[in-house]
This record gives structure tokens, C-alpha cells and sequence, in this order.
């Protein structure tokens, strides 16, 4: 069974897309059966080119990608989330949608590299890129098929903090 992982940021322009692109790359690398998604509660209808790149950079194929809002997924024929994660504040904050089949939530907040001086937002990006990267890596660690929804909340709870 695929794990179905839903990322959340507001814009759905760069965090959230960094996270998507990274379970899914790391996902494949590990033979893991679970596939991310990447939405926004008002997406800018834009990727940023940062993170475009900072994917690019580390080798991840970026075609297909675009901002896309969270009612995408909320429909009958969207797939069955089994976690939900949100990597920016407001959208944490935000009265989220009922997601069918009740996925685990959790927040895994970063500071948005977008807001970094110009000088510096190809290191800002690439430094969000690498810590999301290292917290994928947790997530495909734990036996998802085996937690049960309290564990599962509890281990991704865990990682949250690291």
C-alpha cells in the first residue's frame, strides 16, 4: 500500500515544494512505496525558481511541478492522505480541510528562503532543501505500514523536534 504524504505551506511555491521533491526522491532512491504531494491554502499559482533549483541542484528531476491549491485533494477522486504536513507557519495555523480518511498532521516548520537578503537566497534555499531533506529521511525511516495513527503521531512528533 502507498504511504500518501500531503506537504502544506500557504503558497505552495518553494517549502512546501522542496518537501515534495525530496520525499519523492528519497522515497525512490530507498525503494520506499510512498509517493508526496505538495499543496497551498492560496497558491501562488507560481513556483518559486529557488527552489526550482535547489531541487535541480541536488539532481531532482523538477518537471510536472506547479502550484497547486489544497482543495486538489480533498475531492473523491483525490488519493487518501495518510499524513499531512505543514512547513510554514500560517498554513499550521490555518483551519485546514477535512482530509478524508483522517491522516496523522503534524508541523515541521522552516523560515521561509524567500525572505533572505538577495545575496544570500541561493544558500538560504539550498540550506532549506538539505534540513527537509534530513527530516524525509527520518520519516522513510520508521515503519509506516506498521505504526499504528498514535504511534505514527508520536514518531513524526519526534522528528518534528529534531
Amino acid at each position: 500500500m502507498t504511504i500518501n504524504v500531503l506537504i502544506l505551506c500557504t503558497h505552495n511555491s518553494a517549502r512546501s515544494v522542496l518537501s515534495e521533491g525530496m520525499l519523492n526522491h528519497w522515497a525512490k532512491a530507498l525503494g520506499k512505496d510512498v509517493r508526496a504531494f505538495s499543496a497551498g491554502s492560496a497558491p501562488s499559482g507560481r513556483i518559486n525558481p529557488r527552489a526550482l533549483e535547489a531541487l535541480q541542484t541536488a539532481g531532482i528531476e523538477t518537471g510536472g511541478y506547479r502550484s497547486k491549491s489544497w482543495d486538489e485533494f480533498t475531492g473523491d477522486a483525490a488519493p487518501e492522505m495518510h499524513i499531512v504536513i505543514t512547513v510554514c507557519d500560517s498554513a499550521a495555523a490555518e483551519q485546514c480541510p477535512y482530509w478524508p480518511g483522517s491522516p496523522v498532521k503534524v508541523h515541521w516548520g522552516y523560515p521561509d528562503p524567500s525572505n533572505a537578503p538577495e545575496a544570500d537566497k541561493a544558500t538560504a534555499f539550498e540550506l532549506t532543501r538539505q534540513a527537509i531533506g534530513y527530516r524525509m529521511l527520518q520519516l522513510l525511516a520508521l515503519p509506516l505500514a506498521d505504526l499504528g495513527h498514535a504511534d505514527l503521531q508520536a514518531a513524526l512528533t519526534r522528528i518534528s523536534k529534531n
